[in-house]
């Protein structure tokens, strides 16, 4: 074969060996092949002859490149360390000397580049060595980022966030007499000694944290470059996801949320169980807003080079901490049910409700948000099973002592704040009874209200219902008939009260308000009947013995006589009777002024005259009306007076 020479310029023959080089080097071909292949060449043209020099040149650049990266790896590997030196500068922390760092990375990337660029392949020897740095740069560079990782945690500020929470305080109702059980755990409203039921607490739409040193992240991230580089983002991720794990671990612990058992969780007295589930509200709202987000945030920083990378480190770091706060949920959810528990309950339903749409956002793994949806199933049945222990409880209180002045039984109020704080939670509640409406089949409809109730809100009607009924039952306790529609004005018009006050008039409509107000004035007509009707009867002429002019002495002072018996006797009783609402017991008195004061003002100007001329007219004729009229603004205090006390007030 003729070998083909032509005179070009020094340019093309740079340009022809430049292109010569490139193609040996992007061949991975053993050393045979390649010497086979520059023969090929030198026949095409003689000045290829001089290729086999720059392949060597190459070689040897190549080998001096890696002898300098290899020895900069193995003076920082603990192993190979000769000397004290070495040993003191191998165990350095990493981000307090930067400039050894910086050429440790160098020296991993030109060892990495070499071994991607084929540079080193065909020297099996070599290989061997990069192959060991590889390994040994991976072992140091995994121990590094641990190092940096647990260095730069920044402890969790819980002081700061719970500053951030904004709490809404409702009170319970109270219980202050006989009543069963059940209804034990809630104190007066506006008592001094009152406990409050915090609405699950809120954040600020601002509020972040720095999880990680914001300085050490750039340091995390190459790191992690370099390790998943090198096929080692098992080891990385790992490495990351250990540390983090521990690190949200230890941020629950200061959250106030322990690791328990279903068994444990279970045997937990009601108030220590009360704050455990108060902290797990809170814990589970700083966990997705502060400390999965910051985590994800992290995640996206450090491992921005994969997709994959990032979600698997996500998922592994944060799945420990998730699944301890799902499983307190559980133990929650199959718990004993009793009705103090509900409002807890329902606040932890709708604080994981919304960490699911949050859940769903942040995981990949279909476990997480699977275990999270059959835990917020659980606690949603639980809510409704509380719910109707309640209702059975109210309907089969049966308590047996009446309240000894009429006044608001504990079952009413304990019901109706219980109710009234329920209305905090109508959208959640109606989500959770749609399904159960045929619990309601025993209301009856009232001018086809009942059809435009939600769900919520025909229970509640059942439930004020049942508790109207309790009532009526309890009334029945009192011998006397006074007393017992005393006790039914003051209960009822506390519902009505607690309802035509709060969020409740809107769910239980104008309508019933106005007929349970037709209820109370009916009992107040019968309390007037019943009571009064006596001592009216004795300023009545039936019975007189003809004329005023003519009447009877005897008849008119046995008359005088039993009306003031009459009167004595309820002013001392009822003045024991409590009548709580002010404006309740003024119109009862204006009613009983209105029958009695001018039926005494008119017996008395008709027969009053004969008596008062004649001896001992005091002893019959005691009071004026207007004694009577003030008399009766004593009643209903609550502080009996006794007869003495009238016939010193009248002298």
């Amino acid at each position: 074969m003729t070998t083909t020479t032509t005179n070009l310029g020094a340019g093309s023959e740079d340009r022809v060996m430049a292109t010569a080089q490139q193609i040996l080097k992007s061949l991975n071909t053993p050393k045979e092949v390649r010497e086979d292949m520059l023969l090929i060449f030198s026949s095409f043209d003689n000045r290829l002859s001089n290729i086999t020099d720059l392949i060597n040149e190459n070689s040897d650049s190549a080998g001096v490149r890696f002898d300098a990266a290899e020895k900069v790896i193995l003076q920082w590997d603990s192993s190979s360390s000769s000397s004290n030196a070495d040993a003191s500068r191998h165990s350095l922390p990493w981000e307090d000397s930067p400039d050894e760092a910086a050429e440790y990375l160098s020296a991993v990337d030109e060892i990495l580049h070499l071994v991607a660029d084929m540079s080193i392949r065909s020297d099996n020897k070599i290989m061997d060595r990069a192959e060991t740095a590889i390994q040994m740069a991976m072992s140091r560079l995994e121990d590094e980022f641990r190092l940096v990782l647990i260095r730069n945690t920044v402890p969790l500020d819980s002081e700061r966030l719970y500053g951030s929470i904004r709490r809404v305080s409702l009170s319970f109702a109270a219980n202050d007499g006989e009543i069963g059980e059940e209804f034990e755990s809630f104190a007066e409203v506006d008592s001094e000694r009152g406990c409050f039921h915090e609405r699950g607490p809120s954040f600020g739409d601002d509020l972040c944290v720095d999880l990680i040193n914001p300085d050490a992240v750039m340091e995390l991230k190459e790191i992690a470059d370099r390790m998943i580089n090198a096929g080692y983002e098992k080891e990385c991720v790992q490495a990351y996801s250990n540390v983090r794990r521990d690190a949200l671990d230890e941020c629950l612990v200061i959250l106030g949320v322990e690791k328990l058992s279903i068994e444990e969780v279970q045997k937990i007295e009601w108030k220590a169980l009360d704050e455990k589930m108060k902290k797990w509200i809170q814990a589970v709202k700083i966990t997705v807003r502060v400390l999965l987000n910051g985590e994800k945030r992290l995640c996206d920083q450090i491992f921005n080079g994969s997709n994959s990378i990032k979600e698997i480190c996500f998922n592994e770091t944060a799945k420990g901490c998730v699944m301890q706060l799902l499983n307190f949920g559980e133990a929650v959810a199959i718990g004993k049910r009793s009705s103090e528990k509900l409002f807890r309950i329902l606040d932890m339903y709708d604080v994981l409700a919304d960490a699911l749409l949050e859940f769903e956002m942040m995981f990949t793994d279909e476990y997480m948000c699977t275990e999270a949806k059959g835990v917020l199933a659980g606690l949603g049945d639980a809510a409704k099973g509380t719910f109707l222990e309640f209702e059975n409880a109210v309907k089969n209180e049966a308590s047996k002592k009446p309240m000894q002045n009429g006044e608001i039984h504990p079952l009413t109020r304990y019901v109706m704040n219980y109710v009234k704080l329920l209305v905090d939670y109508s959208e959640t509640l109606n989500s959770l009874l749609e399904n159960d409406e045929d619990e309601a089949d025993g209301l009856k409809s009232e001018d086809g209200e009942l059809e435009t109730m939600t769900p919520f809100a025909k229970r509640l009607l059942l439930l004020i219902s049942s508790l109207e009924s309790n009532l009526e039952e309890k009334s029945k306790l009192y011998e006397d008939g006074a007393l017992h529609c005393i006790f039914l004005m003051n209960n009822n018009l506390y519902i009505v009260q607690k309802v035509k006050d709060s969020e409740l008039r809107k769910l239980l409509g104008d309508n019933w308000v106005r007929k349970r107000r037709g209820s109370i004035r009916q009992y107040a007509t019968s309390y007037l009947r019943t009571c009064w009707t006596k001592a009216l009867h004795c300023l009545k002429d039936e019975g007189m013995g003809g004329s005023s002019n003519n009447a009877s002495k005897v008849a008119l002072k046995e008359r005088f006589k039993s009306f003031n018996a009459c009167f004595e006797d309820i002013y001392r009783i009822q003045t024991g009777w409590k009548v709580p609402d002010p404006q309740l017991r003024e119109e009862l008195r204006i009613s009983i002024s209105e029958k009695v004061i001018p039926a005494y003002r008119s017996f008395m100007g008709r027969f009053g005259s004969q008596l008062e001329s004649g001896r001992h007219a005091g002893k019959y004729i005691k009071y004026t009306p207007e004694d009577l009229e003030n008399y009766l603004l004593d009643l209903f205090e609550g502080s009996p007076l006794v007869l003495h006390h009238m016939r010193r007030k009248s002298t």
